[in-house]
């Protein structure tokens, strides 16, 4: 993913040659610090890689817990569809057991 960004790998670092002039740099102190540079560009391309993956595992992660949501919601909407239904009956079980006994009352018949 980043690898099309970078200019240098550390294996080109490693295997880059210098010219040497008479006046140049000091091979030891370039080879020092081209070594650190190795480690560096080395552990920068361990850590994408792991955010890379973790990146991929929390987009799994997210996916399935849309899902989850989804289903959930879908769950709920006919819980409560199934919960008015019931409620409605029950409200129209009552009314005709307060008829019943409004009838008892009003015809006298106290069975």
């Amino acid at each position: 993913m980043y690898n099309d960004r970078l200019y240098l790998s550390p294996r080109e670092i490693l295997d880059k040659e210098f010219k040497v002039d008479a006046q140049g740099y000091r091979p030891q102190e370039v080879d020092k610090f081209l070594d650190m540079v190795i480690r560096d560009y080395t552990e920068y391309a361990n850590i994408i890689k792991k955010l890379e993956q973790d990146i991929k595992d929390l987009t799994e992660d997210n996916i399935k817990l849309k899902k989850e949501i989804r289903r959930l919601q879908d769950e709920l909407t006919t819980s409560s569809s199934n919960q008015s239904s019931v409620n409605h009956n029950v409200s129209n079980l009552d009314l005709l057991k307060r008829i019943s006994q409004l009838e008892k009352i009003v015809y006298g018949n106290n069975e």
